[in-house]
């Protein structure tokens, strides 16, 4: 066993990582939606303070207001993101297991509802937003899924 941990490269470690599961609940749309909502959220909170580091650095300020912005800023980022990614994921895989197939039709349907549900997180939400969202999330989900065919 310990020889087969020297000669695994870094490459199969990514492999391996890609693989393995963070979560099991029992089930495994469930594990696909914590796993998703978990990565997104991580990915989100640094999107969120690398933007709130580089206008804290351009404006100047470094104040307790400023620190404040940056915690409610990374965790409402970090939410949008791991919600869309685990509503994304979970619609995407029970689409696929309750049709039996996985087409451009799940996607338009799971990007829709996607961005139905980031558009309620907004904090100036309207009707004609909403709608917009729900039609921008399900062209982008469509056009991924096209997309992914081609290349």
């Amino acid at each position: 066993m310990s020889h087969n941990l020297e000669t695994r490269s870094f490459v199969d470690e990514i492999r391996h990582f890609d693989k393995s599961s963070f979560f099991d609940f029992g089930h495994p749309l469930l594990n696909r939606i914590a796993e998703s909502f978990v990565k997104a959220a991580g990915i989100g909170a640094i999107q969120a303070v690398s933007r709130e580091a580089y206008f804290t650095a351009i404006e100047g300020e470094t104040n307790r207001k400023s620190l404040e912005a940056l915690v409610r800023n990374t965790g409402k980022e970090s939410l949008q993101w791991g919600l869309a990614a685990g509503v994304y994921s979970g619609l995407t895989y029970g689409l696929r297991e309750s049709r039996g197939v996985h087409d451009w039709k799940n996607s338009a349907v799971a990007g829709a509802i996607t961005g139905v549900a980031l558009a309620l997180t907004a904090d100036d939400r309207s009707h004609e937003q909403i709608v917009q969202c729900a039609i921008t999330g399900a062209a982008i989900s469509t056009a991924a899924n096209l997309l992914s065919g081609i290349f």
